[in-house]
């Protein structure tokens, strides 16, 4: 299986399956002198780790993660700083519950890739969905912690907006309640009742998608490339990576198909203090695919976890019509624990292409420049 590696010049190979000995990543790339420790690391992915709350799998894994190599303490500072090699970063499994596959271990999984990978390969790891489980994502979340270091003054910050067909008030937006709620919410209100209306949907044994924003701040003017090396590109093949997302936008999305051309382009001023200034941000601070120096933002949906109580129709190996229940642990609502997991990616792809942006151009251009002729 090839194409395990994401990134150009910051990037990393993960590895591992859900119900193997343990999962993690080598991260490439990364500049030398980058403090970075496993604790620093470790609060990203606690974010994500499962059996938090009743409204995710019940797998109890601490994601305890493992810095292998990479890292040295600077005699000087005294900060373990990274040194320019190849980063390992290993997570040992410890709560694998193979034998709740036992019974499903030839049948398809509606949703599922496990026929998908079947056809391709030959062979499918039924346990807990191998290499196409969410697990694999604990090591995006461990690389993007080390990514987030890379730019300075990035802050990526994502949130859970619609569940179901039930999106937040942007009148109550507020970017401390994310951390207050188990469903990563902005709106305090919208948060209570996404625990009720969840409830219903687990104890139905159904699960339900969801919609994730990720807001991208911080970000230097200039990055990314025409025509094939564009920023929200990237942005969008990076967050469609992530298990069960089926669609991305970035800036308005969908929602420019509505606008009217004097509504949709974003007018630009010039500030008191001699900056650009834009008025908008329908784009999402991305412009040709390069940003712009606003805020980034991007949106995906994901879709309801395929791995639900409620008897589905399907058909087994060997061609046979059949039902199929799974049993195990999974999550209700998989667009939960993919906030923290879109953070992380974003910020790969940032650091990537802030990296890039530097080898082709050093730390220039920038606006405002002398005009030829000047």
């Amino acid at each position: 299986m090839s194409f395990n590696t994401f990134g150009r010049l910051f990037r990393f190979t993960s590895f591992g399956e859900s119900h193997g000995a343990a999962i993690g990543c080598v991260v490439d790339g990364c500049p030398p002198r980058i403090p970075i420790t496993a604790e620093e690391i470790q609060v990203e992915l606690d974010k994500r780790r499962p059996g938090q709350s009743r409204f995710t799998t019940q797998r109890q894994e601490p994601d305890a993660v493992k810095i292998m190599s990479g890292v040295f303490t600077d005699e000087v500072s005294g900060q373990q700083v990274t040194t320019g090699t190849p980063i390992m970063l290993m997570i040992e499994n410890v709560d694998q519950r193979s034998k709740d596959y036992s019974d499903i271990k030839d049948k398809y999984r509606p949703g599922h890739a496990g026929y998908a990978y079947d056809v391709k390969y030959g062979i499918y790891d039924y346990r807990g969905g191998g290499r196409a489980s969410a697990r694999e994502t604990a090591v995006r979340v461990a690389a993007g912690a080390i990514a987030r270091r890379v730019v300075p003054g990035l802050t990526v910050r994502a949130a859970l907006v619609q569940m179901g067909p039930h999106k937040v008030d942007r009148s109550r937006w507020d970017w401390n309640e994310v951390g207050n709620n188990p469903f990563f919410c902005p709106d305090p209100v919208q948060a209570k009742f996404f625990e009720s209306y969840l409830d219903g949907i687990r104890k139905s044994g159904s699960s339900i998608g969801a919609v994730i924003e990720v807001v991208a701040e911080g970000v230097p003017a200039g990055l990314g490339a025409p025509v094939y090396g564009k920023l929200d590109a990237d942005l969008a093949a990076a967050l469609m990576s992530i298990n069960a997302v089926k669609g991305v936008e970035i800036g308005d999305g969908m929602a420019a198909a509505e606008l009217r051309g004097e509504d949709n382009a974003d007018e630009m001023r010039m500030g008191n203090d001699g900056s650009l200034l834009f008025l908008s941000n329908h784009a999402g601070g991305i412009l040709g695919g390069i940003s712009t120096g606003q805020p980034i933002v991007a949106r995906f949906s994901v879709k309801p976890t395929s791995s639900i109580l409620t008897p589905r129709k399907t058909v087994d190996r060997y061609g046979n019509n059949t039902e199929v229940v799974t049993k195990g642990r999974h999550d209700p609502c998989v667009g939960i624990r993919a906030v923290p997991i879109a953070e992380a990616m974003v910020a790969c792809v940032i650091a990537d292409h802030y990296l890039l942006h530097r080898g082709q151009v050093g730390e220039g251009p920038s606006w405002p420049f002398p005009m030829p002729g000047a």
